[in-house]
This record gives C-alpha cells, structure tokens and sequence, in this order.
C-alpha cells in the first residue's frame, strides 16, 4: 500500500468520525492545512466530494461513506499484517480472532480449540462472544477473522459453510405431562406460558418460532422474555412455565426438578455456520478453516451431546 494511499485513508477515517478538521487534525497529529490537502488530494484522485462541508458543519456523503467504510478495513489488515509479521520474527503467536454466539454447541468451541496446524505452529485463537447479529457486523467491519453464529443473515459480502443443525429444545419442570413423551410439538404447547429469548437478540429466529406457532394456530397463554437461559430456570422449575431453549442452554437447565425434550417441528431447526468475509484471503484462518471441516466431518468423532431425555 502506498504511503499516500494510507495517509489518505487515515485523514478520511479520523474526519469522519470527528466531522470538525481541527479535532481530526490534532488526533491524527498533523496540522490543520496537512489534513485539508490530504482530503482534497484524496478527492482528486477519486473524482469527486467525499465530504459535505461549510463554516460549521462536515458531513459524510455516499460516497464518502463507502470509502471510509472500505479504508477502516484496508488499516485494519495493514496493522495486522504487521503484527503477524512481527510474531513470527519475535517467536510470538499469530493471533486468529473468532466470534461465537454464547448458545454454539460446547462440542464445536472444544473442536476448534483442539486444532494444531504445522504451518502455524504459535497460533493463538482469540475467541470472543456476542450474538449472530453483532458477530456478523463485526466481520464485516473486520474487527473478527471467523465467527461461529446461528442462522446468520445474508451479505454477498461473507461466505459461510453449515458445521451444525439442531432442533430447538424445551425445558419443563420434571413433574410437568408434557415430560412423559420423547419430544414436544408445538400443538402440545397450546395455552401454555412461554419463555423465548428476546427479540433483539435474533429478530428472524424469534419470528420463525412465532411464526410456526401461527401456522400451526398455536397460542401461548402468555410470552415471557429473558436473555439468558439461567433467568428462566426458577419459573421452568416451579412448573409455571415451559422455555425455549438452544442445545447449549438446554445442558444448562436441565437439573434440579427441570427436564429437556425436543421440539419435534421440521421448520423450526437451527443451523449454525462458521463465517468468514468473501475477501479474507488469510493463509492461517483458511488453514484453520480446513482443518476445522475435516475434523467435524468425520461422523465418528461429531457424536451428538447426551441431553437428559429418555429413550
């Protein structure tokens, strides 16, 4: 990357995030006229206005919002190609950073971790948690490498590969009816109070299952809202109500008078994916990648985690 390509990028990214040529000018620490001939060059190369400005106002337009968008990932891959070039003269690891969503199978965090690779032998995985949403923003902003998430949404901008499917599971007191049959249809939760994650933690996944329950013209007799399994523990457990649950949560739940069954529905299934942006070219997360699919390909070592539910 030229050097002029990346004062450019800096100035326009500092700008924008500080909309006044003083303050940018200072955090950037160069001069006032510096950072003016900088963005005004930046234009010429370009073509036109990234900037709105007058007096007392700038402001970023269209185009110069792409551009700024597409130079924070430019800065970032440069600052960590230095950095993994500097690890591996100085015998440092080479950090992989890897969202997960706090409900991925247990089994597929302790896969990932397990993995080795010759070429890179000082790999070191950061692994971080957010949910699928805030996993796939930070992917394409390009503050992670890979994420683990759930029914991620779609972008031309990401390539994922399916490493998981499951149903969604039920929680219910040990005492309740429903915990005399092998699996649960939504029919048999009629009238029932329902706990469901909230929605903001997954819009499209909270909508399937409200969704489903429509088309099958199921009600509850009333929703109740949490944001992480452990809050719906006591009421699941005093009977009160029965929670919908990921396979993760389900491991969580089940004890102390609280038994899991699966939802026996074929559209209501959750599918996890390992995600990567479509123009991450890195060697090391593309290695990792690889191995990863191999090893959670091999039927013999993927055995599905034993949840307390009878035969």
């Amino acid at each position: 990357m030229a050097r002029n390509e990346t004062k450019y990028m800096e100035s326009a990214t500092v700008l924008s995030e500080e909309l006044h040529f003083s303050r940018a000018a200072r955090k950037q620490g160069i001069s006032q006229p510096m950072l003016t001939k900088n963005i005004q060059d930046l234009e010429i190369l370009i073509g036109g206005p990234l900037f709105v400005r007058n007096r007392k106002n700038v402001v970023l337009n269209d185009a110069g919002r792409a551009y700024v968008q597409q130079a924070r990932l430019s800065l970032l891959y440069s600052e960590r190609a230095v950095q993994a070039a500097r690890s591996v003269m100085q015998g440092a690891d080479v950090p992989l950073y890897v969202g997960r969503s706090p409900y991925t199978d247990p089994f597929l965090i302790t896969t990932l971790r397990s993995i080795e690779l010759p070429l890179f032998p000082r790999l070191k995985i950061e692994l971080s948690s957010q949910y699928s949403f805030d996993l796939v923003h930070d992917l394409l902003a390009g503050a992670l490498d890979l994420a683990i998430a759930t029914e991620p949404q779609e972008s031309p901008m990401l390539t994922k590969v399916k490493v998981a499917e499951s149903p969604f599971y039920l929680a219910m007191a040990k005492r309740d009816e429903l915990a005399d049959y092998p699996s649960i249809t939504l029919e048999m939760m009629a009238g029932r109070r329902w706990i469901l994650f909230e929605r903001r933690l997954h819009p499209p996944l909270y909508d399937s299952i409200l969704h489903a329950a429509e088309q099958a013209n199921v009600s509850p007799s009333k929703l109740q809202h949490v944001t992480a399994p452990e809050e719906a523990f006591p009421f699941v457990a005093e009977g009160s109500a029965v929670a919908f649950l990921v396979k993760a949560g389900a491991l969580l739940m089940a004890r102390n008078g609280v038994t899991i069954r699966p939802l026996a529905h074929p559209e209501l299934r959750l599918r996890t994916y390992l995600v990567s942006r479509a123009d991450n070219e890195s060697k090391v997360a593309s290695e990792l990648v690889r191995t990863f699919m191999r090893k959670i390909s091999d039927v013999s070592k993927y055995r599905q985690l034993h949840l307390p539910i009878p035969a």
